[in-house]
């Protein structure tokens, strides 16, 4: 199984972050504008927390918040789940489904150089099992 190294340089490392401070509406204002998630957030260059749409709903809208008077640290979480470049995507995805999370930051050493979401996975997971597929065939087929 491929490892994240080979799937960020397939799909890109682009991360998008927001700092602690910013209100949260601008990070739900910057997930709808990217198409994601979920944001990493960054302090001072390292990374600080992480911030979800579910964070969002479970965090503010349940308890009768505003978003835009409430800071990205008041809800993000900040003990953050990461993996390495070397890990498998069968690894990502078992700690992923075992800690039920969405999104992991890809960390080497203390420098963050991209974020998977569970989708990033399973597509990874689709287009293996698609090439085993095409593999067996052009085999039988011989």
């Amino acid at each position: 199984m491929n490892t994240v190294r080979q799937l960020l340089q397939a799909k890109g490392s682009q991360i998008y972050a927001i700092a602690p401070d910013a209100r949260v509406f601008d990070a739900l204002k910057l997930m709808a504008e990217r198409e994601v998630g979920a944001l990493v957030v960054m302090e001072g260059g390292t990374l600080a927390g992480i911030i979800s749409e579910r964070d969002y709903a479970r965090k503010v809208i349940l308890h009768g918040k505003s978003s835009h008077e409430m800071q990205v640290r008041d809800i993000m979480t900040a003990k953050v789940i990461t993996v390495h470049p070397g890990q498998t995507i069968e690894e990502c995805m078992a700690l992923m489904t075992g800690k039920r999370i969405r999104h992991l930051p890809v960390t080497e050493g203390e420098r963050l150089i991209g974020m998977l979401s569970i989708g990033d996975l399973v597509k990874e997971v689709i287009a293996e099992q698609e090439q085993t597929i095409k593999q067996l065939e052009s085999y039988i087929h011989r």
